[in-house]
């Protein structure tokens, strides 16, 4: 699954300029600082890697691709306009940083860390592979079910502007025209507006500008070819999302309906695993119907309570703001502005709003939102 790292190294500018000091976790955010530091020395500007001779042609042609959609990002998406993605790095690896993340048994609320700027939030990120798998380790052993997972791309929300900014990756530079678009909006997305400590509010409004900004980039400059990658690549991942989001709604019915005080915890399981058996059993469907693709087998294999929590985080409430969009008359200036003026309520108010938006829009076209069913097996 294509994850969007949340912004956790936006931490490392606070402590370069000394805002944090005694923290009783240094290590953790000593290797936050030192991870990215490294990131941004190997980053060079795309200019030097172009005129450099030994950049493999493959590279160069990605590289001025990512130009084209940066610019396209300015103009036509009024994304900002600084020093971001006009640096490139070769990590040497596939994933820039490992997130964790962990929820109970009979539950899917996220365990949660705050962190000064960045707020609450349901992850704990590492540079490193191996520390993040310590920290799962530990986790699971106070009986949390965890989900590491590597992601390609992070945001630093525009704190790092003065350092370079975001630099270009391997990690994603390679990624399908439509899919690298998408994941370039989505990041700078961050960098118009964040808000502290609600991750869901913040990683479906950049969802949205993703997949909005990234129809407009294919239709008005994608070849017929990318078009047609896209297409296939997001029918698959509406359907397998179509089919994660009916699983979380029948794990919340059975957590919310039933406890260990109120049913013995084995009766819990019994049905927590007849779900996701059911879950499997349609994957295998899905996957027969995409001819065998095997994009998500690891994602499934490995899902439980924390990766279903994390993934509700880039879908929930992604509807509302494509409503917003379209209630904006799909004027950008306009919906940043309207998303800024959300984020000015509480968050209940800000959930409230949005809801209200999804029910209103379905009013006015006559259609009620999608809503994906999966009959018994």
């Amino acid at each position: 699954m294509n994850w969007r790292a949340w912004s956790l190294p936006v931490l490392a500018v606070l402590l370069l300029t000394g805002l944090l000091s005694g923290c009783a976790d240094a290590r953790y955010y000593a290797q936050s600082v030192g991870g990215h530091l490294k990131l941004m020395a190997a980053a060079r500007p795309i200019d030097d890697w172009l005129a450099d001779t030994h950049t493999p042609e493959p590279l160069r042609s990605r590289l001025r691709l990512a130009q084209s959609m940066r610019r396209f990002a300015v103009t036509q998406l009024h994304l900002p306009d600084n020093a971001s993605y006009q640096r490139f790095a070769d990590l040497k690896r596939r994933y820039v940083v490992w997130n964790v993340v962990a929820a109970p048994e009979f539950s899917l609320e996220l365990k949660t860390w705050c962190f000064p700027v960045a707020g609450c939030v349901g992850y704990r990120g590492y540079f490193d592979q191996a520390d993040a798998q310590a920290l799962a380790t530990e986790l699971r052993a106070q009986g949390l079910e965890v989900s590491v997972y590597g992601v390609p791309a992070y945001s630093t929300l525009g704190w790092m502007n003065w350092l370079g900014g975001d630099p270009l990756l391997n990690t994603f530079v390679n990624q399908p025209d439509g899919e690298l678009a998408s994941l370039m909006f989505h990041e700078l997305a961050h960098q118009v507006l964040y808000v502290k400590g609600d991750t869901v509010f913040n990683e479906s409004y950049a969802t949205a500008v993703e997949r909005l900004g990234g129809e407009r980039w294919l239709a008005t400059q994608g070849s017929a070819q990318a078009r047609q990658d896209f297409a296939n690549y997001d029918r698959r991942r509406q359907q397998f999302r179509a089919l994660t989001r009916h699983t979380r709604q029948r794990l919340e019915q059975i957590y919310m309906k039933n406890s260990p005080l109120d049913l013995d915890s084995k009766g819990l399981v019994a049905m927590k695993t007849e779900v996701m058996q059911d879950f499997r059993a349609h994957y295998a469907m899905l996957k027969q119907s995409w001819g065998g693709y095997s994009g998500y087998d690891t994602w499934v294999a490995q899902a439980n309570n924390a990766a279903f929590g994390a993934q509700a985080a880039y879908d929930d409430l992604v509807p509302a703001f494509e409503a917003l969009f379209e209630h904006e008359g799909r004027d950008w200036p306009r919906f940043y502005e309207a998303v800024k003026q959300l984020a000015q309520h509480p968050e209940p108010e800000r959930e409230q709003q949005l809801q209200a938006l999804i029910t209103h829009t379905a009013k006015t076209t006559g259609q009620a939102p999608a809503d994906h069913t999966f009959p018994p097996l």
